[in-house]
């Protein structure tokens, strides 16, 4: 098992810094875009919600189950948003890449392949897990078509697995990416 759950990473375009009690205050204003999170089940619209979300985060870090990442868009000069290592099976050596959002001025400029990229990388190579996966909801194809272009093999649907913030059950896609897939394409 990996001893230091609060590391950085880094390439030409994005830097995923730890996330914390003092630097999450960067994610305020962007937090607070309505319906930013519209498909997952996390409140982060107040800065009361969105220290809650990040608490939640810092304690499942603490349980080595997640490694959450404030993300920094280099070519912007900009804190972007938030992104997680999560539900962490060291045993089996797979985990989730999620909870992940950045702004909506984010979207369509390339952040999120960059990040998503580096995550897989350091998790495939550095981490030495043999498996990724994602979980998205059903409807959100922004997100599907985004994993699909990463790799990601749709692997199952769970239906009506999650309940959202405004009480709708969601069907959950599970996608999953194997270290050989990564590594045919890199």
């Amino acid at each position: 098992m990996q001893n230091n759950l609060s590391f950085t990473l880094e390439n030409e375009r994005v830097r995923l810094e730890p996330l914390t009690l003092e630097n999450y205050k960067h994610l305020i204003p962007i937090a607070c875009q309505k319906k930013l999170v519209q498909y997952s089940p996390s409140d982060i619209e107040t800065p009361e919600a969105l220290k809650k979300y990040v608490e939640t985060a810092l304690l499942q870090n603490k349980e080595k189950t997640s490694i959450p990442f404030i993300v920094f868009d280099k070519k912007n000069q900009h804190y972007a948003g938030c992104t997680r290592f999560m539900n962490i099976d060291w045993k089996n050596k797979v985990l989730h890449i999620g909870s992940t959002w950045i702004g909506r001025e984010f979207h369509g400029t390339g952040l999120n392949s960059q990040m998503k990229a580096l995550m897989l990388g350091h998790a495939f190579k550095k981490m030495g897990f043999e498996k990724i996966e994602f979980r998205i909801d059903e409807r959100n194809m922004r997100s599907r078509k985004a994993v699909e272009k990463l790799g990601g093999i749709l692997e199952g649907v769970l239906r009506k697995n999650v309940y959202l913030l405004d009480g709708f059950k969601r069907n959950t896609c599970c996608y999953g990416i194997l270290k050989e897939e990564f590594n045919q394409g890199s």
